[in-house]
């Protein structure tokens, strides 16, 4: 369960780090407008989501408890996080926002797909760092 969790960490860091790509090269360090995916938000996201990464990856190499629930903990802060950010990208792509406040917006620009695969394995690795937390297959 330790070495499933860590691979389907590791793919979804590799679409968040794609998403983060898109948001920074759109300008997403300038924009402050109301109904945009703000700079704190997306940072603080992607930086516990490596923090935890890291830890995880520690635990897989000495199978220290303590390390498993602690990057368990960030992830689940990870995953609430992101449904933030998750609820502003859908309310612009509805038009729950004005269209003028988010027209430039670079999370206008992520691939729907690319979201929601993100999402999904972001869900299966919170279950797969849980089920490793408590102890299922080893």
């Amino acid at each position: 369960m330790d070495w499933a969790a860590l691979i389907a960490w590791i793919i979804t860091a590799a679409g968040g780090f794609f998403l983060l790509t898109i948001w920074l090269r759109g300008g997403g360090m300038q924009q402050a407008d109301r109904g945009r995916i703000r700079a704190p938000f997306i940072l603080t996201h992607f930086a516990l989501a490596a923090i935890g990464l890291v830890l995880w990856i520690v635990y897989v190499a000495n199978g220290s408890d303590a390390l498993a629930w602690i990057a368990f903990v960030i992830l689940l802060v990870v995953a609430l996080i992101g449904f933030g950010m998750l609820s502003i990208w859908l309310k612009q792509r509805r038009g729950g926002v004005a269209a003028a406040e988010t027209t430039g917006a670079p999370e206008r620009q992520f691939p729907p797909a690319v979201v929601g695969l993100h999402g999904i394995l972001a869900a299966t690795t919170l279950v797969l760092v849980f089920l490793a937390a408590i102890g299922v297959g080893t």
